[in-house]
């Protein structure tokens, strides 16, 4: 990876939360919203923090499938959320075209081997990319935010499903608190992303 996503880009680049969803930027379920070559700067920043959120389920959950380490309904979820993390990936990726860095590397440590360590992961990353998304949301266009919203919702249902799973309360907030950059990126660090 370029390394084009620091916290003091971010936070020069005067990205703050909002509130709602982000993604896109060509087409995925119908929704077409535009040209990747088009894309704002601003709109272009907020897919980039949005990738390494999807890069970073992608690498957790693929990984976690390949350990065989997981069995019974934690090995459904994590199959199912991963091919659905590839899509995720799949579109912002193609939003940003070019402008689409690589994948970073990841340690995750035992998280991805322990089926303990992984619920408890797996809710962490899936909250920090609804807050991810949320928080960048007042800082894309229209056609951005409302193709993100198609991607929000279903980061939002991975969450409840996991905790679900674990016996925990699927929704235990009546709202969701949108994060900044800096939040999601020291966020990403904690789980495993190596920048």
């Amino acid at each position: 990876m370029q390394n084009r996503i620091r916290r003091s880009d971010f936070l020069a680049g005067g990205l703050v939360a909002g509130g709602a969803a982000l993604a896109g930027g060509v087409v995925l379920g119908g929704v077409a919203t535009g040209d990747a070559a088009e894309l704002s700067a601003r709109d272009a920043r907020a897919l980039e923090l949005v990738l390494l959120v999807e890069y970073t389920e992608d690498a957790f959950y693929r990984q976690a499938v390949e350990s065989d380490a997981l069995a019974g309904e934690l090995r459904v979820f994590a199959r199912q959320v991963a091919a659905q993390e590839r899509e995720h990936l799949a579109f912002v990726r193609k939003a940003l075209g070019k402008k689409a860095d690589g994948p970073p590397k990841y340690d995750f440590g035992g998280a991805t081997n322990d089926p303990r360590d992984f619920a408890a992961t797996a809710a962490k990353l899936e909250d920090l990319a609804v807050a991810a998304y949320n928080g960048q949301a007042t800082n894309v266009s229209p056609a951005i935010l409302a193709a993100a919203a198609t991607v929000v919702s279903v980061e939002a249902r991975h969450a409840a499903w996991i905790r679900s799973i674990s016996g925990d309360p699927p929704a235990p907030d009546a709202t969701d608190t949108p994060q900044s950059a800096d939040d999601v990126l020291k966020g990403l660090g904690q789980i495993g992303l190596k920048q």
